[in-house]
């Protein structure tokens, strides 16, 4: 640890840049510049001349955000190309069935109980990964079930819930527009992502 803050001042100061720079770390762009970031710091907060103008900061903005989101839909692309060329090598496996809306499962443990309506509440145990073996969320990592309505989830999970008895282990692979669409979910699941869910039915509610 650095001995230069020493004051509450001080420290408080530095968490300040502290939560400025994981906010910047979190959405940065290519060419970001420290150097250029601490000069606008400066500025505003001393109250010197700006060493830009905004009409050209303004436009300079602009460059950059459609910069990001041609690149972000030509990332999407190849995801949603990606996702349809696995399902359709996935769907040619003799234990995944295939559903009419496209979702696909296999069931590794057939349960015997009574299965969930859409208006059911349910508690699962549940593994999710992306096609390439990236988790994103996990119940059994938590080493706690999930309770929701069936009707509350994706679209992939309220078909397959209905389906699947009490007692059952199922294996989904859920199209993006069963999942989350083009929207995606946060970071971890980007738009048109096809997902894998391990899903164990444990009771209805």
């Amino acid at each position: 640890m650095s001995d230069n803050f020493t004051t509450d001042a001080e420290k408080a100061s530095y968490g300040i840049g502290l939560q400025m720079g994981e906010q910047l770390k979190a959405n940065p762009f290519e060419g970001l510049n420290l150097n250029s970031v601490f000069e606008g710091m400066k500025d505003a907060y001393t109250g010197n001349d700006f060493q830009v103008e905004i009409p050209a900061i303004q436009a300079a903005f602009e460059k950059i955000n459609a910069e990001i989101q041609a690149r972000r839909e030509e990332e999407a692309k190849v995801l949603a190309a990606e996702g349809i060329a696995f399902l359709e090598e996935n769907a040619k496996r003799p234990e995944i069935t295939v559903t009419e809306s496209g979702l696909q499962f296999e069931v590794l443990t057939a349960g015997e109980g009574e299965k969930p309506t859409a208006d059911s509440t349910v508690r699962t145990h549940y593994h999710g990964t992306l096609i390439n073996g990236t988790v994103f969320d996990s119940s059994y990592e938590r080493g706690q079930p999930a309770e929701f309505p069936v009707g509350g989830v994706i679209k992939g999970w309220t078909e397959a819930l209905q389906m699947m008895g009490t007692g059952s282990k199922w294996r989904l692979y859920v199209p993006h527009e069963l999942a989350y669409g083009e929207r995606g979910a946060g970071a971890a699941i980007a738009p048109f992502s096809t997902l894998i869910f391990d899903v164990e039915l444990l009771e209805i509610i």
